[in-house]
């Protein structure tokens, strides 16, 4: 029997990475039929999926449409932004880069537009910035543009000053930065996924070994690697947003954020094809008036 991890994900999380994989193209729209297909195999029960799509459609995540006389939901344009920008991050064999110089961001709210605050904080953690003081955060100057963007688009701009700056400092880099990011929360988190994942390359590369070269995958390899990946990429998506990405000799010594990119990875180079290829026909069935 192949074994495949059970990561804490919620339905929501899991339908966020099928439609970022599957519901991307032009004009693509996935039937509610394929979704509860979909996470039926995961192991969710048809009455969850629909009200986790709903709450994504209120959340303005997921449009409704009809089309050919079939129940379908598509990303929102609103937020196909988001979509692109991640995978960037998700997908991107990033390698740290010297830090020369840090960007500062430096905002003042007023209390009556507190909420902004939150979202202000929000967007520069997910950015990879760190936090110095109240109202004060830092990352690496490469971070800059990307910031400047991602703020101008959410509103929030008009609240931040960004700096350019040096770090005029004689010791040692790595208790600053655990001061400024939350290192120990965080590769906990990737200790908990190595955990689950950490012989996921050998198993998968075992697992093809004994498929037949040059035959074709069968529909229960298909369907177990969409059951390993699907959950792997939604446990896996959110650290790319909280990771720093800094130079090692800023990090502890004993930090796994290098070892969980690795198995990530490697299991996307050997089964997200065959994920993809059980999605499709999942989605084509559904398509299909005879069969729906």
């Amino acid at each position: 029997m192949f074994a495949v991890p059970a990561p804490p994900v919620r339905h929501q999380q899991l339908l966020v990475t099928i439609f970022g994989l599957y519901g991307r193209n032009a004009g693509d729209a996935l039937p509610v039929s394929a979704l509860i297909s979909m996470l039926g195999t995961l192991g969710y029960d048809a009455p969850g999926v629909r009200s986790s799509v709903s709450r994504l459609k209120a959340k303005g995540v997921l449009k409704s449409v009809r089309e050919d006389g079939i129940a379908k939901y598509k990303i929102s344009e609103s937020i196909s932004d988001v979509f692109r920008e991640g995978d960037r991050r998700i997908f991107a064999p990033e390698h740290p880069e010297p830090v020369d110089t840090w960007v500062l961001a430096v905002f003042s709210v007023p209390e009556s537009m507190r909420n902004r605050r939150h979202q202000l904080r929000s967007a520069l953690s997910g950015l990879g910035f760190g936090s110095v003081a109240s109202g004060v955060w830092i990352a690496p100057a490469h971070k800059l543009e990307q910031a400047r963007d991602r703020l101008t688009a959410g509103g929030l701009i008009e609240f931040v000053d960004l700096f350019r700056s040096d770090y005029v400092f004689d010791g040692p880099m790595r208790p600053k930065i655990s001061e400024w990011w939350d290192l120990k929360e965080l590769d906990q988190q990737f200790t908990e996924f190595l955990e689950l994942y950490g012989g996921a390359e050998e198993q998968w590369t075992r697992r093809l070994g004994e498929h037949a070269e040059g035959a074709e995958p069968s529909d229960e390899l298909r369907r177990d690697a969409f059951r390993y990946y699907i959950p792997m990429l939604t446990m896996w998506r959110r650290f790319p947003y909280r990771d720093p990405n800094l130079p090692a000799d800023y990090l502890p010594a004993d930090w796994h954020g290098p070892a969980v990119r690795r198995t990530f990875q490697a299991v996307h180079r050997l089964a997200a094809p065959l994920a993809a290829a059980y999605a499709h026909e999942v989605i084509a069935g559904a398509m299909d008036p005879a069969v729906a």
